[in-house]
């Protein structure tokens, strides 16, 4: 890799941090000052969406191959957030104040503040073993809670409200089916992709945190 495109990704990965961590500040602020679970989008739902729809960068450096991500695994994840984000919960202003937000954008904030850090210092050869660990361990508790109580649950309330709407029906008059169906369907597929996700993370944290057990030894 070369000394600029480490130089890119650095820049990239600390800048995502710092918006993460905005972001889980603006929340956490909040909530201390409501004592409320309902205004998580009101305060950074915006900064979120941003964040997110940069993330896209991260499926094309998987296809460019300056990092060995692949495509298909970043683009799940990107895909699957950035649905949930922005054609959901920006769209139905009904959904925005429920607390599956609020659990959703923290379990978000809180992987994103330990994953970009350790991508970003991995950059330039400075990564401490902790945050390794802790990148690599975090997600076995961050990911379910984010997941169900939080993208699949707030996804099953929306449902009224997509049918009500009739959302994207201009889209949808070129399909036999409508958005509604189509959610539907993404509800009972999600489990099953993201089971496939949570055991390649799973694997994925036995190859590092064993090659890294191993150069300690070493």
């Amino acid at each position: 890799m070369s000394a600029l495109t480490k130089l890119y990704l650095f820049a990239y990965n600390s800048l995502q941090a710092i918006g993460w961590a905005t972001a889980f500040l603006i929340i956490s602020n909040n909530f201390i000052s409501t004592k409320s679970l309902n205004e998580a989008y009101a305060s950074a739902g915006e900064l979120i969406c941003l964040l997110q729809i940069i993330g896209f960068l991260e499926v094309i450096h998987g296809a460019l191959g300056i990092v060995p991500t692949g495509v298909l695994l970043p683009f799940m994840q990107w895909g699957g957030r950035t649905h949930f984000v922005l054609a959901i919960v920006r769209k139905i202003t009904e959904v925005q104040k429920l607390p599956s937000v609020f659990i959703t954008f923290v379990a978000w904030s809180l992987a994103e503040v330990i994953r970009y850090p350790h991508y970003a210092l991995l950059c330039i050869g400075r990564c401490p073993s902790w945050l390794t660990y802790l990148r690599y361990t975090a997600f076995i508790m961050l990911y379910p809670v984010g997941l169900v109580p939080g993208e699949m649950w707030l996804m099953y309330e929306a449902l009224p409200f997509v049918k009500k709407k009739n959302l994207y029906s201009d889209f949808f008059a070129a399909f036999p089916f409508s958005y509604y169906d189509f959610l539907e369907v993404v509800l009972v597929c999600y489990p099953f992709l993201c089971f496939q996700l949570y055991l390649h993370l799973l694997k994925q944290r036995q190859s590092k945190l064993g090659r890294h057990r191993g150069k300690k030894n070493a």
